[in-house]
């Protein structure tokens, strides 16, 4: 079987194009043939594989022609033509195709009936804005089903008005062209939680699938230790729910915590760090690399993940997990599906800021519930989220696609 992978990005970004390149790694182990579809940057990947490359768009870019790119572009519908008669897939893959590589690329994927599938790793198909936050970080779902003015009104994008109608206009396209209900043939939401807001909007629940992310386990098999401190790991922004983590320690009288990571509300985090008095117990270490970052998880107590918004599938948890570690997480978006509560970790109300103090102290205080809870964490990863178990899934609907 021939796959064309389709992302806008071709660097390790974030959690869609390490699946985008783990998922071409599993499928060529099992004797498929994969190639790349995405935007030329200076950080790309060099695979040994087929590459088919748009220009990059830049969307910071205040020209107003590059800008509508966003929403069809011929240059990109071009290059898919391009593609698609050099390569010849059976079924094309889209990850995050929006924006940069625009809906454009549908129209000759169809015209040929080669089946498209697509896994949504965020909402933008329901939010113009991508995560269901308003322009003041709060959960906001007033643009299901279309009502997509409610973007411009609360400047959702950026806080931009310009960039925002940008996003509303994308969105309207995008639903008068019927593009998630029918011309893409299957999505895979990585999460229960986000198949429920996808029906919820309107698509049809049988050409809808849950799959959560996986990991290749093997390369988490440590050993691990317990030098008795709580790590967070993960972008430093509000929705991350990075503030409320601090809040709750600096409700403690003890316990250590190690954040890991980069953004916007660093400094704020420095501020609140000092006017606390917690130099003594909360350390940034900054942006880790992947192999850094195992060894700290390796080494902690537990793992926090304290979002405040509707996460998807975080890879975040599913190594941990992987690694044999608890994890301690709010009630949003997936993050429930993956921490059993009371079995590998603890799940607390995300407004209540004394709920997670009283599970963080719990197990800081429990070196054997910490143990039990580690010990399930490598269980069900073993069990639930393997490349084996998610490729057989996966194949699944390929095979079903183009039996049709």
């Amino acid at each position: 079987m021939k796959v064309l992978l389709v992302n806008k990005f071709h660097y390790l970004k974030g959690g869609s194009e390490k699946y985008y390149f783990d998922l071409a790694k599993e499928l060529e182990k099992h004797g498929h043939e994969v190639a790349f579809f995405s935007m030329k940057n200076k950080n790309n990947i060099q695979t040994n594989n087929k590459e088919y490359f748009t220009e990059e768009i830049d969307l910071n870019s205040n020209n107003k022609l590059k800008a509508l790119e966003i929403i069809y572009s011929r240059k990109n519908k071009k290059k898919m033509e391009e593609a698609l008669e050099d390569f010849k897939p059976d079924i094309v893959h889209l990850n995050n195709f929006q924006r940069q590589l625009s809906a454009s690329i549908i129209k000759p994927i169809k015209k040929r009936k080669i089946p498209i599938v697509f896994t949504a790793h965020d909402v933008q198909a329901i939010c113009p804005a991508i995560t269901m936050l308003d322009g003041n970080k709060k959960i906001c779902e007033k643009c299901i089903k279309g009502k997509y003015i409610n973007c411009i009104k609360k400047k959702c994008i950026k806080n931009s008005k310009l960039k925002s109608l940008l996003g509303a206009i994308e969105g309207k396209y995008y639903r008068i062209a019927n593009i998630y209900r029918k011309k893409i043939d299957y999505i895979i939401t990585p999460s229960q939680f986000y198949k429920s807001k996808f029906i919820e909007d309107g698509i049809p629940e049988e050409k809808i699938k849950a799959l959560h992310n996986f990991i290749n386990i093997d390369e988490y098999k440590i050993d691990t230790k317990d030098d008795n401190y709580a790590l967070y790991f993960g972008r430093l922004s509000k929705e991350k729910g990075i503030l409320h983590l601090i809040d709750a320690f600096s409700k403690m009288k003890d316990g250590k915590l190690y954040i890991a990571g980069e953004g916007e509300e660093k400094e704020n985090i420095k501020k609140l760090i000092e006017n606390n008095g917690l130099e003594d117990r909360i350390k940034l270490l900054g942006f880790l690399n992947t192999e850094n970052m195992k060894e700290y998880i390796r080494k902690c107590k537990f793992v926090i993940v304290p979002s405040i918004w509707y996460e998807n599938c975080p890879y975040s948890i599913i190594e941990t997990l992987a690694i044999g570690k608890p994890v301690i997480g709010s009630n949003m978006g997936g993050i429930p599906e993956l921490i059993k509560n009371g079995e590998n970790g603890f799940i607390y109300q995300v407004d209540n800021i004394n709920d997670l103090k009283q599970k963080i102290q719990k197990l800081f205080n429990d070196n054997d519930l910490v143990k039990k809870f580690s010990e399930k964490s490598k269980e069900l990863c073993k069990k639930l989220y393997s490349k084996e178990i998610y490729y057989n899934e996966l194949i699944k609907i390929y095979n079903s696609l183009l039996n049709r």
